[in-house]
């Protein structure tokens, strides 16, 4: 396969949580073309798995969607360099007030490879120690938890829809359930 190769790139927005850029590419045949890139610093997110198995998942409202969706705890990271299992720990206290110093990586996912760069590392929390939830100023989450095969059928009826509590959820499934 040809190579493509980026020419220019311009700042479009400077956004809280990414940054848009536009791209001008050099495709195989000497065209150009303008793409768009959506710069994002990374996220973690956790299965947060309780000692009888249920697990922790959060309900947010969620602006793109216009309407409340059921997720593993996640955030984005604070920095591009910040450790993802901190994020993911700090993530899972701020949400739910359980805390861990069980986890374990559990998947790497790109969410979307079209136009953006995002990064979410998913990791398993195991041990949990209950305490007091500690959102940020904007954020209203309630959280309850879940049998595994409930969590699955909400999937497969398309209630769940978030791609990275999709991944999670059928990841950690498949790794501990299915052994």
């Amino acid at each position: 396969m040809e190579q493509i190769k980026r020419i220019d790139r311009k700042l479009i927005a400077k956004g809280s949580i990414i940054d848009y850029y536009q791209d001008t590419m050099q495709l195989p045949d000497g065209t150009t073309a303008q793409w768009d890139l959506i710069d994002h610093k990374g996220a973690a997110a956790v299965v947060p798995v309780l000692d009888d198995g249920r697990i922790v998942m959060v309900q947010q409202y969620r602006n793109a969607l216009e309407r409340n969706t059921l997720e593993v705890p996640a955030g984005g990271l604070k920095t591009r360099k910040e450790p993802t299992i901190e994020a993911a720990k700090r993530e899972l206290r701020e949400e739910t007030g359980f805390t861990s110093d069980d986890l374990e990586l559990l998947v790497s996912i790109k969410t979307t490879v079209a136009f953006c760069n995002e990064k979410i590392d998913i990791y398993v929390a195991r041990n949990l120690k209950p305490g007091e939830q500690d959102l940020d100023e904007d954020e209203f989450v309630e959280y309850q938890a879940y049998e595994i095969d409930e969590l699955i059928r909400r999937i497969y009826a398309c209630e769940i829809q978030d791609s990275k509590t999709i991944c999670a959820i059928l990841a950690y499934k498949e790794k501990y359930i299915n052994r």
